[in-house]
């Protein structure tokens, strides 16, 4: 007898936990793969490369990003670019400010996702692909004749790469731990700069008027700040829940 009031509480536990499980679910935000998360894992093979941010769009309540991404080779770098891809408010909250940046970073094998000027993580500096010269007083990134594409598809045509600039982000605590956007006080990279002149211009984003611009950066900031709360808050109910009805079925 003694057995079977035990088994009755222990099946009557795993019940509620299951029920507090179903319920949770209903409401709560269940985590998705982001399309760059989908894309480090098909590229898990490769120890060298760079994820761009190349695009962005808000339209039908939906939000989208292109991406352009570099594949070092012995001797060559691979370009691969995508269509639109949608993504989460989250997502697109946090990376409104990087457009023409590199959103994801592999060097050696090491994965960074704090995004950084293109090129300044596996290119600029690196003496397989170009070289520092002396111009007009200054110290600036040029590509060899083989990887020239580069200045074009980072922007550098525009914003060349001065070698001041590189050393602030290599020197200055940015390097895989902060998001670097020019000396301070000077935006130079990013969303802002990338679609004032140069490659930015032809996107889709520095296409908009910028009262469209200004109302996406409203509304999926209000909206991302919801989704977190919403998550949180769900997650934090469960685990609590679920720590309840574990204790209550085997506690006696």
């Amino acid at each position: 007898m003694k057995n079977s009031k035990i088994l009755a509480i222990v099946v009557t536990g795993i019940l509620i936990s299951v029920i507090i499980k179903s319920c949770s679910f209903g409401n709560e935000r269940k985590y998705e793969k982001t399309p760059v998360d989908k894309m480090i894992l098909s590229l898990s093979k490769e120890s060298d490369y760079s994820i761009l941010l190349a695009d962005m769009d808000n339209r039908d309540n939906s939000y989208y990003h292109k991406y352009t991404t570099l594949i070092e080779k012995p001797d060559t770098v691979l370009v691969r670019k995508t269509d639109w891809e949608k993504v989460s408010d989250i997502f697109f909250d946090t990376h409104i400010n990087n457009l023409g940046m590199a959103i994801v970073s592999k060097k050696d094998g090491e994965i960074s996702k704090v995004a950084s000027p293109a090129g300044y993580n596996n290119y600029v500096g690196n003496e397989k692909y170009g070289r520092w010269e002396n111009r007009n007083g200054g110290s600036f990134w040029a590509f060899y004749g083989q990887y020239a594409f580069m200045s074009t598809l980072f922007n550098m045509n525009s914003y060349p790469a001065r070698r001041s600039y590189y050393d602030d982000y290599r020197g200055g605590g940015y390097y895989g731990s902060r998001p670097y956007y020019g000396p301070r006080g000077n935006t130079v990279y990013g969303t802002k700069s990338y679609t004032s002149r140069g490659n930015g211009k032809s996107t889709t984003w520095a296409s908009k008027p910028s009262s469209f611009k200004n109302n996406v950066r409203s509304q999926v900031s209000r909206s991302a700040k919801q989704s977190k709360s919403r998550t949180s808050r769900n997650s934090s109910r469960y685990t609590k829940s679920s720590s309840r009805s574990r204790s209550g079925g085997f506690g006696k």
